[in-house]
Order: structure tokens, then C-alpha cells, then sequence
């Protein structure tokens, strides 16, 4: 799963799990019941001295009108006035018959204030997830369905191990990298069997992983990053549940994305070097080795980029800093932390591409050399999963 999904699943985890601030009142903490909610369809909307400025914002309110469809006040019928969204922000009108998420709040006299917190999406999300699953079986068979389970796996680990040890104190960065090793174990041989070549290819990712923790943990140190490059920490800074590295965090999160790449060339060089022993079993393990990194050159040209493409994607309004700001210098860009994450991030990233090759090639060159090719692998003609 890539690494920014994590992150958002991490984020709506966090979200939900931050306690209501206090408030302070005539010297006094109040404390407020936390805050509800529910999904609605909008029935109708009402709007109230819209216009538009000469910029082209559209200023005003609205009257919207909702039938609650969960919660306890399921069937209720409520009204929630709010600014008008603004489509040159991006935002779309909500109109009549679409589905939003409200929030039920409790104000500090004693009333009660609903708030329009979002459209309702899981629906389409949900759709989607079962359209990739469908063609991940369909296209995939057996392999296909066994790496939906590995991906099953991979989410319970971080959400039921990594993620409760982060907050109950544990170091963010080991149980971040106990938390790898264990998805990649369990994710290898659900999505590729239990043969010669996964084991191969199991044991180059955890050295290539213990390789790049290192690392990770030296650039870190020694950018001094500190960890609030990103907006979640603000979160995790105003939380309840006691103090987090976030350094430590941010190591855990490149072991992620690190993870996420480097299982494909590790299955890819292992699958390689047992294909090249069994179309000429009289090659010598000098000679698988030096074929099988040839192959892996090809493989890392066509990856780094792969992966530098992957965060830019994620991480492209930080590009447009470099043509809005004009009047700073490009290095005071790159020295902020919340680029120069990204930076660390496609460095650490590309780094360990780069050693996985020649590891798990001479890994797989040593095993199959000596042991012959594997009987168990899967030969349909398909190397590894992407």
C-alpha cells in the first residue's frame, strides 16, 4: 500500500482518537462532551446574500436542510447554516440530494450546533476498492487474491501493532521497523508462496531494510530534522496521549515507503537469477550473479524514477513554492524542512533500491547455484507482482 494512504489512514486515526480540548471558564476547566456524527442528505438549501466580489469569491450563506441517515436523531430533520462553498477554492456547492457528513456540537451554555463537515464519499470509495479487488483477482487468480490478503495484513499491522505502540510510548522508529519486518514476511509469502525465491527474497529486503534504517536515522541526525515538516504532527504535538518522537516518526515513515518499493526488487532479482539456473544449470555463481545484475540495472534505471515520480505526485504543491515565492532564493526552498523530507525521502528511498540488486543477487546466485532452481516457484511466466 503506498505510503501516503498510510498516512491518511494514520491521520483520520489520529483525528479521531485526539479527546476534546478543555474549556476555561470564570477560572474553570469545563469539560465539553465530545462532539457527534452522523451522515445526511441534503433536502434542500436556501441561500442567503450571495454574490461575488470583484475577484471572483463567492461570499454569503446558506440555509441547508438535512435528514439525518444514522445516529441516534436518525429520521430528524435539521438546519445548518453555513458559508457558501467556494468553487474557485476548489469546493463544489452542495446541492439538493447529496450526502454529507454533519458534526453535532455541544456549545458551552448547553446548546446544541450542527456544523456541515463533509460530502459523504466512502460509498464511491468503497466501489472502487471492490473494482480493484475484483480485477486483482481476475487478472491475478490465486496470486492475485493471496496479495489482496498480504495488503489485509499489511493495513492490521500498522493499525494493530505499529500505530497502539506508537501511542502507548514505545519508539515510533522501532516499532515502525519491528512493524516492516513483520509486512514483509507476511505479504512475501501470501502474495508469492512459500518457495526458494520468496525466502530469497525475504531475506534481502530485511537486510536491505536494516541497511536503510541506518541510513535514514544518519541523514535525519545529521539535516537536523526534527519532524514537523508535516501538518499531522501539529496533531500529534496538541494531543493528550503523551509525548511522540516525531523524529522518530518520520524515520518510520521512510521505512514505509521504503517497504513499499522494495519488495518488487527483491522478488524481481530472486525470481531472475532462479529463471537464469533453470534455462542453463551449468552456470557458475559468478555467472548468475553478473546476469542477474544486468537484469537488476535495468531494473533500478526504470525504479528510481518510479519512486521519485511516486512522492512528487503526492507532494507536488511543494513544487509550485518554487514559482510562487519568487523572491526567495531557491536554497532557502530546499532547506525547509517540509521539502527537504521529501528530499530525504526519494534519497533514502533510491539508496535502497540500489543495494537491494546486488544483495539479494548474490543472495539468490549462492542459493540456487548450490541447491538447484526452485521447484515450488511459480513459472506462468510472471516473475514477480507489481
Amino acid at each position: 500500500m503506498p505510503l501516503r494512504v498510510f498516512t491518511a489512514l494514520f491521520s483520520i486515526f489520529l483525528a479521531l482518537a485526539l479527546p476534546m480540548a478543555p474549556v476555561f471558564a470564570q477560572g474553570e476547566t469545563v469539560a465539553l462532551p465530545p462532539d457527534e456524527y452522523a451522515r445526511g442528505r441534503v433536502l434542500s438549501v436556501e441561500e442567503k446574500g450571495v454574490q461575488t466580489d470583484v475577484l471572483g469569491e463567492i461570499e454569503g450563506t446558506a440555509d441547508y436542510r438535512v435528514r439525518l441517515t444514522s445516529g441516534p436523531e436518525k429520521g430528524q430533520e435539521i438546519l445548518i447554516a453555513s458559508s457558501v462553498f467556494n468553487p474557485r477554492n476548489g469546493q463544489r456547492p452542495i446541492a439538493v440530494g447529496d450526502r454529507v457528513v454533519v458534526v453535532k456540537s455541544i456549545q458551552l451554555d448547553g446548546s446544541v450546533r450542527w456544523y456541515l463537515a463533509d460530502a459523504y464519499r466512502l460509498p464511491t470509495l468503497f466501489w472502487m476498492a471492490l473494482g480493484f479487488f475484483a480485477l486483482a483477482v481476475l487478472f491475478g487468480g490465486l496470486r492475485g487474491f493471496t496479495s489482496m490478503l498480504g495488503l489485509g495484513a499489511s493495513v492490521f499491522i500498522i493499525l494493530g501493532w505499529i500505530v497502539p505502540r506508537i501511542l502507548g510510548g514505545s519508539s515510533p522508529f522501532l516499532a515502525t521497523l519491528s512493524g516492516t519486518f513483520a509486512i514483509a514476511a507476511v505479504s512475501l509469502y501470501l502474495a508469492h508462496g512459500f518457495n526458494k525465491r520468496t525466502s530469497v527474497a525475504f531475506v534481502g529486503t530485511i537486510i536491505t531494510l536494516a541497511l536503510s534504517a541506518a541510513f535514514a536515522a544518519a541523514a535525519v541526525a545529521l539535516a537536523r530534522m526534527n519532524g514537523m515538516g508535516d501538518e499531522h504532527a501539529l496533531y500529534l504535538q496538541n494531543g493528550d496521549f503523551g509525548a511522540i518522537d516525531l523524529r522518530g516518526l518520520l524515520l518510520g515513515g521512510i521505512m514505509l515507503g521504503v517497504l513499499g518499493v522494495l519488495d518488487d526488487i527483491t522478488t524481481a532479482q530472486s525470481a531472475v537469477v532462479d529463471e537464469l539456473k533453470r534455462a542453463n544449470p551449468s552456470l557458475s555463481v559468478k555467472e548468475l550473479y553478473a546476469r542477474g545484475l544486468s537484469v537488476g540495472r535495468e531494473h533500478i534505471a526504470s525504479l528510481v524514477n518510479t519512486l521519485f515520480l511516486a512522492y512528487a505526485g503526492a507532494s507536488l504543491p511543494l513544487f509550485l513554492l518554487f514559482s510562487v515565492y519568487k523572491d526567495q532564493p531557491v536554497w532557502f526552498l530546499l532547506n525547509n524542512e517540509v521539502i527537504s523530507e521529501e528530499i530525504v525521502r526519494t534519497l533514502v528511498g533510491s539508496v535502497c533500491l540500489i543495494l537491494a540488486v546486488p544483495i539479494t543477487t548474490a543472495l539468490a546466485a549462492a542459493v540456487f547455484s548450490k541447491t538447484g532452481p526452485d521447484e515450488k516457484a511459480d513459472h506462468s511466466g510472471h516473475g514477480h507482482a507489481h
